[in-house]
């Protein structure tokens, strides 16, 4: 238990997919104007990590490992990735139709967000640590748990910007820094705020 509780907090806050290793930062800069599209696309990119990459453990441990075809996980990772993103895009349209046209095409491009096949490979190399490593995952709990942190860590920091980006609309930015410059400072200055918790051990 207190492996899950260390690798899920770890995942929010120390191994943070934006501001750790700035993954998926195409629709997290695009997408991070507006709090309720953010919290939408959060939900969504998280939705679609819980349910992959457990699915992506058991692919990569029950068939690709025991058949020695590790080499096709990459393929495999991104079928999977893209089967479940179509279905997330299938129920954002039928229930949210608003949601799905704030999206835009960021929805549909959740199958190729680095985030998340980025979480399906560090699950891979996370497989072969050692037990008391904090980071090794050893079933689907653990693949489970560090999804769901991964996600919500996504999430956290695409929500966090847009209530940034959404206040700084009314405040007097340099002409200079307007736009993506000064969206760039904000990132930067999150992701130091962040590194505040690089030394958390639970």
């Amino acid at each position: 238990m207190d492996h899950l509780l260390s690798l899920f907090v770890r995942s929010i806050f120390v191994d943070n997919m934006i501001f750790a290793f700035f993954l998926g930062m195409c629709s997290y800069l695009a997408v991070s104007k507006n709090v309720k599209t953010a919290i939408g696309l959060g939900i969504a990119v998280t939705f679609v990590l819980v349910v992959t990459l457990p699915v992506n453990y058991l692919l990569q441990t029950m068939v690709l490992d025991k058949l020695g075809l590790s080499y096709l996980s990459f393929i495999l990772f991104i079928a999977v990735i893209a089967a479940i993103t179509q279905l997330v895009e299938m129920v954002v349209e039928r229930f949210s139709p608003t949601l799905y046209a704030s999206l835009g095409i960021f929805l549909p491009l959740i199958a190729v967000n680095c985030a998340i096949m980025g979480a399906s490979l560090f699950m891979q190399q996370r497989i072969i640590l050692g037990a008391t490593d904090p980071k090794a995952i050893t079933g689907i709990a653990d693949a489970i748990a560090y999804a769901l942190g991964s996600g919500l860590g996504w999430m956290l920091a695409i929500v966090g910007l847009a209530a940034i980006r959404e206040k700084m609309a009314y405040s007097d930015v340099p002409a200079a820094l307007r736009g993506l410059g000064i969206t760039f400072i904000t990132v930067g200055l999150m992701a130091m705020a962040f590194m505040c918790f690089s030394g958390l051990n639970i």
